[in-house]
């Protein structure tokens, strides 16, 4: 069977943190394995049963939990699903599948088929991101609403930069276990903001996971022009990986119903601060247009 383990200790180290996240989360969790044609998938659920859905995508070589806790206020109002992504950490499937054709945007539409969701509202930080700009190219009348939050598949910040104040460091690490180059690499991703236990499971993946090198795809305008639903781009201006002054231009141009674009200053894990900001944009567009 293929794994994107490196061994069999590290997936149980990497499932071990996916389960203790669960519990710090203030909201209960329900847990459910969905058949699709990709594969098992595994996912999370949490809010009123009767609040309206509301899809949230992991960022990519992460946990789904800690995903999750970004947007703990909304579990109050909206019924959030949470898959794990195939081929990434957690319980799903470890079969990776392309986040360049269709392939995403078929395994939501199985996903929401399950539940018997025909739209919804749907947030993605990251890589989740480019998972929804795959469903708004093939699928886009699933989307009721959506918020990109450092959002990949828009613009890539700079390869130099992400080189030399990520790759080497993440290379040192991996080759000397040396906690001052994963400590380098937490404050160059969350701008010094980052919390000890996210830090060790990011440092973990590192170690334990082959991690995804491949971003989504770059989403073009013309793969968005019957894409008209309400969206919300959120994005860091300390962000190295997506950078605000990339992905603003880029994003009015290509996204035809971006209703509003907010930047702060942060990096790509936002501080508490910045999650409280965050969530208050969040809400009030998901008041104003869902």
């Amino acid at each position: 069977m293929k794994t994107i383990y490196k061994g069999a200790e590290g997936k149980k180290r990497i499932t071990s943190h996916y389960e203790a996240y669960i519990n710090t989360l203030p909201f209960l969790v329900e847990h459910e394995y969905v058949d699709t044609s990709f594969g098992k998938t595994h996912m999370l659920m949490a809010g009123p049963v009767d609040g309206k859905p509301l899809f949230i995508f992991q960022g990519g070589n992460c946990i789904n939990p800690l995903t999750l806790s970004w947007f703990s206020p909304l579990a109050e109002t909206y019924r959030m699903y949470a898959p794990d992504t195939i081929g990434h950490p957690g319980f799903s499937d470890e079969t990776r599948i392309s986040a360049s054709d269709d392939s995403f945007a078929k395994w939501i539409e199985e996903l929401m088929d399950h539940y018997s969701i025909k739209t919804s509202g749907f947030i993605g930080p990251s890589y989740g991101a480019g998972i929804i700009l795959r469903l708004a190219t093939f699928k886009p009348e699933k989307i009721d609403c959506a918020v990109l939050v450092s959002p990949a598949g828009i613009k890539l910040g700079s390869k130099m930069s992400m080189i030399r104040e990520i790759l080497l460091p993440l290379i040192l690490f991996n080759t000397t276990s040396g906690e001052k180059h994963l400590t380098k690499i937490a404050n160059r991703m969350s701008d010094h903001s980052m919390k000890e236990l996210d830090k060790q499971i990011i440092g973990d993946v590192f170690k334990y996971v082959k991690l995804e090198q491949e971003m989504p795809k770059l989403t073009e305008k013309r793969e968005l022009v019957n894409f008209q639903s309400p969206t919300l781009v959120i994005a860091g201006k300390k962000d190295v990986f997506f950078p605000e002054t990339k992905i603003k231009e880029v994003a009015k141009e290509i996204i035809p119903n971006l209703v509003d674009f907010k930047s702060y200053d942060m990096g790509h894990f936002p501080s508490e601060k910045y999650l409280q900001m965050i969530n208050d944009d969040i809400g009030e567009f998901l008041a104003e247009h869902y």
